[in-house]
């Protein structure tokens, strides 16, 4: 299986210790991000990780940031993402098989190793469980993601954010 996998800087950590998790287990790794500890924005991996699962390159995606919930926010506002915040293995696992989520997300500052790799454990082994009311209701909810195609194809969304970065001067 292919899982898009990214954080920001405050967990780059927590990500690196799933990142061999996952390869121990046998899964490719699609690291989109962060890398190291220097202060950036969780929205641009919630992002990166969530292009990749819509354009088909990862199976499923695990994003983490200090709580979650940013990351987690940001990588659903992509059309074709159903993203879930969770904190235990059940709601991983409901959020699957009910809802078909994508895209697991959670606080890597919150939860210890061990929990999360259970969590990311049983959110990728969980088998959607379709049917005609489930698919009405994911119907329902991926229509609210829809966006006009020039905000949806933006690439340059964080050009001035990276710009910045790049010289030196973050500043939010």
């Amino acid at each position: 299986m292919k899982i898009a996998l990214g954080c920001d800087h405050i967990v780059t950590d927590v990500k690196m210790k799933i990142s061999k998790h996952l390869k121990k287990q046998g899964h490719e790794v699609i690291d989109v991000g962060t890398y190291d500890f220097v202060r950036t924005h969780y929205p641009i991996y919630g992002r990166l990780i969530a292009e990749e699962v819509v354009k088909g390159n990862a199976d499923f995606g695990v994003a983490l940031c200090g709580t979650g919930v940013g990351i987690a926010v940001a990588a659903d506002k992509v059309p074709g993402t159903r993203v879930t915040l969770v904190g235990d293995v059940v709601t991983a696992r409901a959020a699957r098989e009910n809802l078909n989520a994508n895209i697991v997300a959670f606080g890597g500052a919150i939860l210890g190793i061990n929990f999360i790799n259970n969590i990311v454990d049983e959110f990728i082994n969980t088998k959607y469980n379709p049917n005609p009311e489930k698919e009405k209701l994911i119907t329902k909810i991926d229509k609210l993601s829809e966006v006009s195609p020039e905000v949806a194809a933006n690439d340059h969304i964080f050009d001035e954010e990276n710009a910045k970065w790049a010289r030196g001067e973050y500043h939010d």
